[in-house]
């Protein structure tokens, strides 16, 4: 009786470790790519999601050029349409912004954008077949952390 209750014991935790090795790589495994960029001056490569931990982030191809422009930055949409100036894609001398990690006020991704901030135009765009959400997004859709902007409407408030 003591080694079927060791024997079934010892299975359980074969499946929970099981399940954290699926949990704990399951975003490694699951790595999201945009369509090709298109538009004036970026019409190479594309964009990847990766995540590692909380942090999120962005990292363009092999192929990918930058454009010949005096400020081209990388910038993202949301699926509300609000778009996000980020890094500069050229840093001082041969120095590039290859890989950029996500602020933590972005809760989604729908679309990349490489954006010259010099002529304020937009040098060309990628999609994400299906909207990236960030682990920012997560935590919050989970209600895990209060909402920046709260409100209150207690009755002692509004007097």
């Amino acid at each position: 009786m003591r080694s079927k209750h060791a024997l079934k014991m010892g299975f359980m935790s074969l499946v929970a470790a099981t399940g954290l090795f699926v949990a704990s790589n399951g975003f490694a495994a699951d790595a999201h790519t945009t369509s090709k960029f298109e538009g004036v001056k970026a019409n190479s490569g594309t964009a990847s999601h990766g995540r590692a931990g909380n942090n999120d982030t962005l990292t363009w191809s092999e192929d990918f050029k930058i454009p010949d422009t005096p400020a081209p930055h990388w910038q993202v949409v949301d699926t509300k349409g609000n778009v996000y100036l980020l890094n500069r894609l050229v840093i001082k001398g041969d120095k590039q912004n290859r890989t950029i990690t996500l602020p933590v006020q972005i809760n989604d991704v729908a679309k990349v954008q490489i954006w010259c901030a010099y002529a304020e135009v937009l040098l060309g765009e990628a999609s994400f077949a299906k909207p990236i959400v960030t682990a920012s997004g997560e935590t919050r859709s989970n209600g895990m952390k209060a909402d920046s902007g709260m409100k209150h409407d207690s009755m002692a408030m509004s007097r």
